[in-house]
């Protein structure tokens, strides 16, 4: 299941694959055009005015794996275009019209994307582009999510198929690559739902590439199958990185895992460090 992150004026809605559609947080649509501060709540009382909604409330959302703030993956209240247009009707924000034509245009890029493939990509890397981000960072985050590709698909051949099991493989390969969890490593770096991947410096970029290209490799060259066996091998791949990361911070004497923030980071600043690195 493809998932990922869309923005709306500066709010950022989970939305995840499903059904080739997009399919996003009900929850995050709520915060971005109420700006409430517990939009559960919200939703609570929506439902309550609205007895019509709350009769097909079933109908228009499904609980869908998507990550949750603290990094972990859990069922989240989700809606495509039709039922969010729907949940939209009995809001009252000003932001409503210009929301619903970002999401009707959000939902056409998908269709595009399904016709080609290449408009995600160079749709990804403008995203990166506008937040600031440099070409040589964007060119080795696009490798990074290719490598990535190529190992999810790996697992589905071998029966690895819930998002939860990817989850968990992939925190094994983190884990033995960078010494700690992602949630450890999150937590280094001051963040709560923004993906760590997007606040990687290029050394912590090249190691997770590292520890996932030798557990594809591996992976394959083992011939694993099913959950267990896949762990073994996503270990063994980290170990790869791991090994390569503790080589590199003796002779350095520096650590790779960094507390840098890179979207809260400017642009100069960001030069700064890479040439201090």
């Amino acid at each position: 299941m493809e998932t990922g992150i869309a923005v709306f004026k500066g709010k950022e809605i989970r939305k995840t694959i499903h059904n080739d559609e997009w399919w996003f947080s009900v929850s995050d649509v709520v915060e971005a055009l109420t700006d409430s501060a517990d939009p559960k709540q919200y939703i609570k009382r929506l439902r309550q005015r609205d007895k019509e909604l709350s009769s097909y409330w079933g109908t228009i959302c499904t609980p869908l794996a998507i990550q949750a703030p603290d990094g972990k993956i859990r069922g989240t209240n989700c809606a495509n275009t039709e039922g969010i247009f729907r949940i939209i009707q009995s809001i009252t924000s000003p932001k409503a019209e210009p929301f619903k034509r970002w999401l009707a245009r959000v939902g056409y890029e998908r269709v595009k994307e399904i016709e080609n493939p290449e408009l995600g990509t160079k749709r990804t890397r403008e995203l990166y582009k506008a937040k600031g981000y440099s070409d040589d960072w964007i060119e080795k985050r696009m490798r990074g999510i290719a490598i990535r590709d190529e190992l999810t698909d790996e697992w589905k051949k071998r029966d690895v198929r819930q998002e939860k099991g990817y989850s968990i493989l992939t925190a094994e390969i983190a884990k033995a690559t960078f010494g700690v969890t992602p949630t450890k490593h999150k937590k280094i770096k001051g963040l709560k739902r923004e993906n760590l991947r997007d606040h990687m410096n290029d050394l912590e970029l090249i190691f997770s590439m590292l520890g996932e290209a030798a557990t594809t490799e591996i992976t394959r060259v083992d011939d694993a199958r099913g959950f267990k066996e896949s762990k073994r091998s996503a270990r063994k791949g980290g170990e790869v990185a791991g090994k390569a990361r503790k080589d590199l911070e003796k002779k350095t004497r520096k650590k790779v895992v960094s507390s840098e923030n890179y979207l809260l980071i400017p642009q100069k600043e960001h030069k700064r460090l890479k040439n201090k690195n």
